[in-house]
């Protein structure tokens, strides 16, 4: 069952279309890489992923019970206070939020929930730091975390390793392939980063304002557009 569908999809600012005609769906455990060059309309289409946006053409559905605010969503970093006042503790257990409703207090599973999220991320030795203290990395573990209590269905990530190092990077795209197999998350990334996209995504969104290509990773590889974008290393880039 499909947990997002596009159908005809129209995005436009101020009389101007960004995103037009796109169609595409994400499935229960799918990991759906979009990718894109700069100005190819992928935040444009994450706001409208989270009900920020409405299309002027189209619909977005979502599926299998899932409502927007048990999307756990994580920004890019430049979206995200640096000085944030608050404990690593607090801010993962701010992803309980969605979920308390009008209950003034968390639950005994609420914060079941943010110790095993932080177990899983290693990051409870962290948990009384300040968040404005972390390195980038940290950070952006922290946020993962805090998005994993906001969901146990889809997780929708923006660019969530810009600005971190190589090394902190591929740690990053292991953690998230690890929680999309083993939590039978489905996983949506928005990236530039195509070769990553072809190594860890089950399916491949490619925009340029429309689908240039939707479809399995291993389809992308073998396709026209998937070859000019991966240099011809498309045959070297098994799983």
């Amino acid at each position: 069952m499909a947990l997002i569908r596009c159908e005809n999809v129209s995005i436009g600012y101020e009389g101007q279309t960004v995103v037009h005609d796109l169609s595409f769906e994400v499935g229960e455990n799918d990991y759906l890489y979009i990718v894109g060059e700069n100005g190819s309309g992928k935040s444009t289409l994450v706001k409208s992923l989270l009900g920020l946006k409405a299309p002027s053409k189209g619909k977005i559905e979502l599926g299998d019970g899932l409502k927007l605010r048990e999307i756990g969503y994580l920004p890019q970093q430049q979206d995200v206070r640096k000085d944030f006042p608050a404990s690593v503790y607090e801010v993962v257990q701010s992803g309980n939020l969605g979920s308390r409703g009008f209950r003034p207090f968390y639950t005994a599973a609420d914060k079941k929930r943010v110790r095993e999220n932080m177990e899983l991320l290693g990051i409870r030795d962290l948990e009384k730091q300040c968040f404005c203290d972390l390195s980038g990395g940290q950070k952006q573990r922290v946020l993962l975390a805090r998005s994993l209590c906001a969901t146990k269905k889809l997780l929708l990530l923006d660019e969530p390793v810009t600005g971190l190092d190589p090394i902190v990077t591929q740690e990053f795209y292991q953690l998230i392939y690890q929680i999309n197999k083993e939590s039978k998350i489905a996983v949506v990334m928005v990236s530039h980063d195509i070769e990553s996209a072809v190594k860890y995504a089950s399916h491949i969104l490619h925009l340029q304002e429309t689908a240039l290509f939707f479809g399995t990773a291993e389809e992308y590889k073998k396709s026209e557009i998937g070859k000019e974008f991966l240099g011809g290393q498309s045959a070297c880039l098994k799983n």
